[in-house]
């Protein structure tokens, strides 16, 4: 197995790219609604208000859920969110390919997202021990649109830019890498395009 012999670090997104779920809030809100037997909608644009402070690390869930469980009118177990965390669908697939690079390669996550939902996620499932360096938004207070959470990346890890891959289903996401000199790779996470990310990583 080998890519191109400089590369040193592969950093894969979390929603859409190692979960088969494009995106993690629905995820949450769906679990929240039906245990709770609450609408989709209503539960989605409560948490939705919180959404962004969220993911910038600028408030905590624990800083939110009176608030949130206040404009549902409903008093939630706080436990309900935690479990929400891991209303999940991990891609077996995607998670085998990491295995096989983590013999050659760094492993590393770099996600927009909610730390302790992540953190959550990582120590009660199977991806506990896949990922030498974690980089969540809510924790570095950056997100995927700004040069910073890569900043962090590259001092953490020691790499150089053209030392990594990143990998993310949105395309968005990939412009700031791509002009630090990343090399990046688009994931199509509806036709979940494995073979067409293997020979771009694999070279």
């Amino acid at each position: 197995m080998g890519t191109d012999n400089k590369i040193k670090g592969i950093f894969f997104d979390f929603d859409g790219v190692i979960t088969i779920e494009k995106n993690g809030t629905p995820t949450m809100v769906a679990y929240i609604s039906e245990k709770m037997e609450l609408p989709f909608d209503k539960v989605n644009a409560e948490y939705r208000k919180f959404n962004n402070d969220l993911l910038l690390g600028n408030i905590t869930h624990r800083d939110m859920w009176e608030q949130f469980c206040n404009a549902v009118g409903k008093d939630i177990s706080y436990s309900v969110l935690e479990e929400s965390f891991l209303n999940i669908t991990l891609d077996q697939h995607m998670i085998k390919l990491i295995r096989e690079l983590k013999e050659k390669y760094y492993i590393g996550m770099i996600t927009d997202n909610k730390a302790d939902r992540i953190e959550a996620v990582i120590n009660n499932t199977e991806l506990k021990d896949l990922f030498d360096f974690v980089v969540i938004s809510a924790n570095v207070h950056s997100q995927k649109t700004e040069e910073a959470i890569f900043k962090y990346v590259l001092k953490e890890s020691g790499f150089k830019a053209d030392e990594c891959i990143f990998i993310d289903n949105t395309g968005e996401n990939l412009k700031i890498p791509d002009k630090m000199g990343f090399k990046t790779i688009l994931f199509d996470d509806a036709n979940r395009n494995y073979e067409e990310v293997e020979k771009k990583v694999l070279g």
